[in-house]
């Protein structure tokens, strides 16, 4: 299977292996074919029953393809209508701190004017189109036959529920307002009880399921929980070791640097990345220091940069050791020529 079958059953990864069935066997009920008439209804419960397969222990006995539509709901699982899955979509600092959002979507209902039937008002009659309103067509073997169309009758009766053209469905704008809890992954799952497709006839409403998809951010990348930025850096900062702002999806980070070469640094702060949600702790923060020496400069700045290269001229052994040992080469290099 491509899919998650955690995602396709709606279940959390750390589910109870009785919960499990339970889960499957209500969501069996709701989308065998024989129970539920939308079109899609056979290929969600082959959707279903492989996604529970996927997940049975080796040692389990349970024989899915036993299970009969007929087959009663335990006491605590009221049958229900359809679920209804959506993606919602929300940036990454959203999903660092939690947000509120405003969703809007469309489910079906029963059409009040004919509950659902597709009938409704009076009869109307509508000639057959195959046999012209005569009720027999012309077949070349048997010469006049009855039409199959109409069962030759050559007309229709019809009731059809103007409200719904027969469907015996209506759409229904619904908006909710849904609290996204800090620290959510992509791929992850909100569970909205009683939001999916309305319950009639006896079944309790179905629920709605929103996987999050986070948009792409221009430079932060999350892998898992941990968050990686690349960001340039002045050199001089990172020679004199000096303080930094580390910008994060959500506010700021101050770090003191060491001092050091102006060379690429990795950085690693250990769970100070994406917040840890549930028993997930926080990932961790890569930051990749890229050094970036001064473009242009001040007469003031210029100034100061010869006092401290003036100042650095004197100690060269300390300061500038490469450079110190080049000129020491040279040195001994003249002096073996003499």
């Amino acid at each position: 299977m491509k899919e998650d079958p955690y995602l396709t059953l709606g279940v959390e990864r750390d589910i109870s292996h009785a919960e499990l069935k339970r889960v499957f066997r209500r969501l069996a009920m709701t989308w065998h074919p024989d129970r539920n008439d939308d079109p899609q209804a056979t290929a969600r419960f082959t959707e279903i029953r492989a996604a529970y397969e996927a997940l049975l222990e080796p040692e389990d006995d349970v024989a899915v393809d036993d299970w009969e539509p007929d087959d009663e709901a335990p006491p605590d699982e009221p049958q229900r209508a359809a679920d209804i899955r959506l993606n919602l979509e929300i940036s990454l600092a959203e999903a660092w701190a939690g947000c509120d959002k405003t969703l809007n979507y469309v489910r079906g209902k029963d059409c009040p004017t004919c509950k659902g039937s597709g009938e409704h008002g009076l009869t109307r009659t509508r000639f057959c189109e195959a046999c012209h309103g005569s009720g027999r067509v012309r077949d070349k073997k048997q010469g006049l036959v009855s039409c199959s169309d109409c069962v030759g009758r050559g007309f229709f009766s019809e009731r059809i529920c103007p409200d719904c053209a027969g469907s015996g469905r209506q759409q229904q704008a619904v908006s909710l307002k849904v609290k996204v809890p800090a620290g959510i992954l992509p791929g992850d799952d909100l569970r909205l009880i009683g939001q999916g497709v309305p319950g009639e006839g006896g079944l309790h409403p179905g629920d709605l399921f929103l996987t999050i998809v986070i948009k792409t951010h221009a430079i932060f990348e999350l892998r898992g929980r941990d968050i990686y930025l690349d960001m340039p850096v002045n050199a001089l900062a990172m020679i004199a070791g000096a303080e930094i702002e580390i910008p994060l999806p959500v506010g700021t980070k101050v770090v003191q640097l060491e001092a050091g070469a102006a060379s690429k640094r990795v950085l690693r702060f250990s769970k100070n990345g994406f917040p840890g949600r549930g028993k997930a702790v926080a990932g961790d923060l890569i930051v990749g220091l890229q050094p970036v020496f001064p473009a242009r400069l001040t007469a003031r700045q210029r100034k100061l940069l010869l006092q401290i290269q003036a100042d650095l001229s004197g100690d060269l052994d300390q300061a500038l050791p490469e450079v110190a040992a080049w000129w020491q080469k040279i040195r001994a290099a003249g002096a073996a020529e003499n």
